[in-house]
This record gives C-alpha cells, structure tokens and sequence, in this order.
C-alpha cells in the first residue's frame, strides 16, 4: 500500500534588523562636569531619568583608590537625569572571571534583586574578561539588559570591549558559552591605562599585530618603531599606545561592520588569526600566559606557518615577529614542545576546538600578503612543528 505523504506549508520568515553603538574615547569620565556617561544613557530618551547598576572588576578597585567614591559622586552630581540603583557592585577580575557559572549568577542574581528591567542599564567598568562575563549575563536576564561597557585595558579597549561578542570559559574551552548582544555604548577612557601592569600594558598589542598583519600593513611598521618607546611608557609611550589602540579598535569595527557576518554564521574568522594556538595555550598553562600574550605567540606560529605555505615572504614574516618582540611580546613558550601519551603535541588539539567552535569545517586566517589574509582549510602538523621548532630557536 502507497502513502501518499501530503506537500508541506511552508512560511518563509525573514526580516533584519539595524544596530547601532558609539563607541566613545575620553579622559577622566567619572569627573562629574565630564558628561558622557550622562550623554550615552540617554542617547535615545534624552527626557527620562535613567537607572543604572554599576558593576566594577576588583582589579580596577585595587589599581584605582576612590574609585567606588569617584562612581556614586558622579551619579549624586547628575541625580535630576541619573540613578544608581545600588552602591557599585565589585566583581571578580581577570581569568577567573569567566571561569564557570558562579560569577555569572552571581551578577544575574544582583540584577533581579535590584528589578532592573529592559529599560535600564548595566554598565560595566574592568578588563576584557569581566566585561564578558558581565555582557553574558545582561544579554539574558530579561533576554537583554542595556550594556554600557567601561573597558580599563589595551586588549579591551582596542578589541573585545569594542565588538558584539560577551560569554564564558566552560568545558574546557575559550568562550563555549555566550552571547552576540551588541552593547548600547561603548567608552574608553585612557586614564585607565596608566593604572596598568607591563603585562597588561603590552598585551593588547599583539590583537593590533592581528589587525596590521591581516589588514594595515602600515599600522605594523607603526608598532614596530615605536614598540620600544611603548614598553618605556612615558609621555611618547602612552601616545603611541593611544594611536595604536584607536587605530585597532576602528579597524575591528569596520570588518563588524562591513564584513557581512557580524554575528560570525559563516566558519570564516579573520579575528580570529592566531586564536586556535593562543587559546590553547591559556588553558594548557592554566592563564599563566594572559590572553595578549598567548595571541602573541599564536600569531608567530602562524605566521611562520604563513611563509612556509608561500603566503608571506620571508621579509614580512620578520615585520611581523619583530613588531611583536619589540613591544616584549612573546613568540613562544615551553608548553609548545608538550607532548601527549600518543607522542602528538598538546597545542595541536586547539585546531579541533577551534573547528568545533567555529562549526563545520576548519577554517584558519593567515597573514598573505601582509596586510591582506588567506583563508586555509587544512594545517599541515608537520608545517606546525616546524614553525614551532623555529620560534623555539628564535627565543632566549
């Protein structure tokens, strides 16, 4: 007997929408005659009062004193258009605060005990790491709270504070849980970056060297003269370090923008050039190797990858490595040479988390020529093992 199995109803749903953000670079915004946390709240309703947690990283708090005075002084200076819902709340910073679901909820927690709705906002005053964490958990308590994001150092200032991306480190992985939840604004104060360590100074950089290498070429040689200037600090320091850092944030916002997948449907991740190596080695050295500087060395073995592959010349294989050296960025570290029980090294298993994380098939970025990007499907692990051996010759 036949069935006849009936055609089926199809409605084809589509519609899009537009997002919007500033991203705002300033000074000294929590002095109360500053206006522009004022000004970003009420970019839409410039007549309502607006209401508003303050959550804060504890690095911050520590490297800043008065700062949790210097908060509730500026929303008590603008009480007739701003209200602070609760005295700033201080979070966890760094890695660990996008390690597991504790500091999460404990965020989302606060949240829902101080009934802050769709209409108020979040703003969030730390590094790269707390601002994920912190973005995560506004982007689903009411499915999506108002995020204004503060970021204190180079990395988030000039990279992850800027883009549509928040999440946590869970089963085992760089950022296995999150959210794409563009923020309502964005500003970066430099004062922030002179409460910084050298670490911490420098190791934004290296998503710079990721943007040069792949997009502006000139932007390398740029970071290359004046990568020891940068690592002196001082007043020509700080300056290049400002310049650099706007200019890596506009070009992370250009490819947001004009990339055609903001929102990263497609396997293909630019940004992401260096990322399946630097990933893994934070979690094989447990973040003893900071996020910048775990990007740093990815970027050098797929660059010396890159020359292999006949992508780079060998001239612009070196920009590359010596604008990452001459900020004291690292291009190795002994966790490379970590074997596993098969004989097989360790930091190649990044290549499978990355694949999985991306969805579908493999898809690496790589420096070719400089200033422009190749797209490869496959990593030759005898190629990786040489690069790796390279860099191992190359480092002290």
């Amino acid at each position: 007997m036949n069935t006849i199995i009936p055609s089926p109803t199809v409605i084809d749903q589509s519609f899009s929408l537009s997002f919007d953000y500033p991203v705002i670079f300033s000074r000294d915004i929590l002095n109360p005659e500053n206006p522009v946390i004022d000004d970003v709240l009420h970019r839409r309703e410039s007549n309502r009062r607006q209401r508003a947690a303050v959550f804060i990283d504890a690095g911050v708090v520590g490297s800043t004193p008065g700062i949790l005075e210097r908060i509730t002084a500026y929303f008590k200076s603008r009480s007739t258009t701003l209200e602070l819902a609760a005295p700033p709340h201080i979070t966890i910073g760094g890695p660990a605060a996008k390690n597991g679901w504790e500091p999460v909820r404990a965020v989302m927690t606060t949240l829902g005990d101080l009934h802050m709705d769709r209409q108020s906002f979040v703003i969030a005053i730390g590094g790269g790491s707390m601002l994920d964490m912190v973005g995560f958990a506004a982007s689903i308590v009411h499915r999506g709270l108002r995020l204004v994001r503060a970021p204190t150092t180079t990395l988030s200032q000039n990279d992850s504070g800027v883009g549509v991306k928040n999440g946590m480190d869970e089963h085992g992985q760089k950022n296995f849980v999150g959210t794409f939840a563009p923020p309502f604004g964005v500003i970066n104060d430099s004062d922030f970056l002179q409460t910084l360590t050298l670490t911490d100074w420098i190791g934004g950089i290296s998503e710079a060297v990721k943007i040069a290498a792949i997009k502006d070429a000139a932007l390398l040689d740029d970071i290359a003269a004046h990568g020891p200037a940068i690592r002196r600090r001082g007043s020509a320091g700080t300056a290049a370090l400002e310049r650099i850092i706007h200019r890596c944030a506009v070009a992370h916002l250009e490819h947001i923008r004009t990339s055609g997948d903001p929102f990263e449907f497609g396997s293909a991740r630019p940004l992401d050039f260096g990322h399946w190596a630097g990933h893994k080695i934070e979690t094989m050295t447990g973040h003893a190797v900071p996020h910048g500087q775990a990007v740093a060395i990815g970027i050098a073995i797929d660059t010396c990858y890159a020359h292999q592959a006949g992508y780079l010349s060998a001239a612009d294989t070196d920009k590359i490595l010596q604008a990452l050296t001459a900020c004291g960025l690292p291009v190795f570290h002994p966790c490379l040479l970590e074997k596993n029980s098969e004989g097989k090294r360790v930091v190649l298993g990044g290549l499978q988390d990355f694949r999985e994380h991306l969805g579908g098939a493999l898809c690496v970025t790589l420096p070719g020529p400089l200033g422009a990007k190749t797209e490869v499907n496959t990593m030759d692990e005898a190629m990786i093992e040489k690069a790796i051996l390279h860099l191992a010759r190359l480092s002290p």
